[in-house]
């Protein structure tokens, strides 16, 4: 099951939307959904979690916690709304597209795919624009 929850004023529109979107990537990359919860949250929220869990002491928009067990894919992600929309202005796209990119990310690690090396950093990328193509936005 896909969770979203909140530590900020930001809320998703439609979250059964996302849900099924959520879902079908992980279906579409031959595995399960298992509970896969999104934190929304702001710049120092997860900047504490970096420092406490990870020893990182540096602002980020993303940090994920993996519970998958085979072919069932859980976890924790969390999700800085301010660096999504600082990353926005900063690559020239709409907080939306930006926003889907950044939960396509976290998902995708569970899914197998790495970001490490400029290899893993282009398949990724790939990666997220296929699954982004996917949350299909009615006209």
């Amino acid at each position: 099951m896909i969770f979203f929850n909140y530590e900020t004023d930001f809320q998703l529109v439609d979250e059964a939307k996302y849900e099924d979107w959520i879902e079908e990537i992980v279906t579409s990359e031959g595995l399960i959904a298992g509970d896969i919860s999104y934190i929304f949250c702001d710049d120092e929220y997860l900047h504490e979690i970096n420092v406490k869990y990870l020893d990182h002491d540096t602002l980020t928009d993303i940090i994920s916690f993996d519970y998958c067990e085979g072919k069932i894919v859980s976890g924790d992600i969390f999700l800085s709304i301010e660096r999504v929309r600082e990353n926005a202005k900063e690559f020239n796209v709409s907080f939306d597209t930006e926003l889907l990119r950044v939960m396509s990310h976290g998902v995708l690690h569970y899914c197998g795919y790495k970001d490490k090396s400029a290899e893993d950093e282009r398949i990724m990328r790939s990666k997220e624009e296929e699954k982004m193509a996917m949350f299909h936005v009615e006209q």
